[in-house]
């Protein structure tokens, strides 16, 4: 393992020059590798270990018409590489469970008499073992319980692998029974195209997981964007310039030279006048946030993020609301002046 300096801090991770491809291959030689669901990350994960040459299966239940098809487009052979859930189960060594968080809850009194001694149960998400209170996912003690968590969309898992670049993901062990359940993981975890692999716990995954996708990444995003928007509107400003001045130069300009040198070589590649505002004025976005970051946290080491999730994405009428919700900022005049500016961009010029 790499130690490396983050901020002063030591931390080891796993690269893909430590370990290789080919001992990956040799790891899980005798392993079969099944992954239950094609929903959001099972189809990149699968794919990415398809073509890097491991045995890969798929479990998906056929009731589920579009997840189905999807699995069949993409070349799995129904009988042979795709099966119902439980079948596929039996036939795997190392179960990857990349079903929704609520569809774990119920799906698991099928699976459980499905795993054999020695099994690997595998996840990329910490969710249902750490409040297991609340889903019911208790493992047997007779198997390993594993995890490598991408730190990206399944989109941005597949994107990256055949970039080449790879993502970044986190690796965990919670229960190791058969002594292999890191050398496992870690390979799984190169298998899957992970650029680097950092340790963490399945606690500390899902709590960070579930504060992230509220917060910074999707939630506080989502919503700082709408009111900057808001406030350009309420003053005269026109669609094109508010959107422009919110999400276009953010997400097509500035957040590139955030993610290739940091915020400080941002900051430094800008003009006086943004630099002198940007320092004046972070400070006082930190200190109105940070009340909301640390209750967004209590929130999701409590639980109660969880029980929300799980009654809501239990419900039957679930997907009806959520395209209700989603059709509400798809409609709304700030992101319908989004798809105006983004067909506006050169690339899209002669579609």
């Amino acid at each position: 393992m790499a130690k490396i300096d983050f901020g002063g801090t030591m931390e080891e991770v796993v690269t893909r020059d430590e370990f290789s491809l080919e001992k990956a291959k040799e790891v899980l030689k005798n392993e079969t590798i099944t992954v239950l669901g094609y929903g959001v990350q099972g189809p990149a994960q699968a794919l990415n270990m398809r073509d890097n040459g491991f045995n890969v299966i798929i479990g998906q239940s056929s009731k589920f018409k579009r997840e189905w098809d999807k699995a069949i487009k993409d070349g799995w052979v129904p009988g042979k590489t795709l099966f119902e859930v439980e079948e596929a189960a039996k036939k795997g060594t190392i179960i990857q469970y990349l079903i929704s968080d609520a569809g774990q809850k119920a799906v698991w009194p099928l699976l459980k008499p499905c795993l054999n001694e020695g099994d690997a149960l595998y996840f990329s998400h910490g969710f249902s073992i750490v409040y297991k209170e609340q889903t019911g996912v208790i493992p047997p003690p007779n198997i390993d319980v594993i995890l490598v968590a991408p730190k990206g969309s399944g989109a941005s898992v597949r994107e990256n692998y055949l970039s080449g670049s790879g993502i970044n993901s986190s690796y965990g062990v919670f229960q190791d029974y058969t002594g292999r359940a890191k050398e496992r993981t870690l390979a799984v975890g190169i298998a899957i195209g992970s650029g680097y692999l950092f340790p963490t716990t399945f606690e500390q995954e899902v709590w960070s997981d579930l504060t992230g996708e509220r917060g910074i990444l999707m939630g506080a995003l989502a919503g700082v964007m709408e009111a900057q928007y808001d406030t350009l509107r309420a003053h005269g400003h026109s669609p094109s310039e508010a959107f422009n001045e919110t999400v276009e130069e953010l997400t097509q300009s500035l957040i590139r030279l955030v993610g290739q040198n940091g915020m400080d070589w941002m900051y430094a590649n800008c003009s006086t006048t943004a630099q002198r505002g940007a320092l004046d004025w972070k400070g006082k976005f930190k200190k109105a946030t940070l009340p909301v970051f640390k209750k967004l946290y209590k929130s999701v080491k409590d639980g109660k993020e969880t029980a929300i999730v799980l009654k809501a994405n239990s419900a039957p009428d679930y997907q009806e609301k959520l395209d209700i919700e989603l059709k509400a900022i798809r409609e709304s005049e700030m992101w319908r002046a989004g798809a105006a500016v983004r067909s506006l961009r050169p690339e899209n010029w002669n579609k």
